[in-house]
């Protein structure tokens, strides 16, 4: 089993940044992937960012070239560089981690984008 927890969400003005943190309770680097979702008020949860165990990136269109997804293996933490941030990107943001058998997830982080 894998325990993820959630940190860094806030309120960011318009074309602000914000760095989200998943730590995980054990070894990523044994994981097959972790990443990030989002969860807005009246819209569909979408995938955001996700990084596997070879560092393979994948970005929703929606934040392509301005978030990035990294990890720190000797933390055992998965960041999520936001840069530019707009008041759509406001919303619950979760991390999961899967270990080739299910996924994980933490409570969530709250990312507000508003002037």
């Amino acid at each position: 089993q894998v325990q993820v927890m959630e940190s860094g969400g806030g309120l960011v003005q318009p074309g602000g940044s914000l760095r989200l943190s998943c730590a995980a309770s054990r070894s990523i680097y044994m994981l097959n992937a972790m990443g990030w979702y989002r969860q807005a008020p009246g819209k569909q949860r979408e995938l955001v960012a996700s990084i596997t165990n070879t560092d393979i990136t994948n970005y929703a269109d929606s934040v392509k070239g301005r978030f990035t997804i990294s990890r720190d293996n000797a933390k055992n933490t998965v960041y999520l560089q936001m840069n530019s941030l707009k008041p759509d990107d406001t919303a619950v943001y979760e991390c999961y981690a899967n270990d080739y058998d299910r996924d994980y997830w933490g409570q969530g982080t709250q990312v507000t984008v508003s002037s």
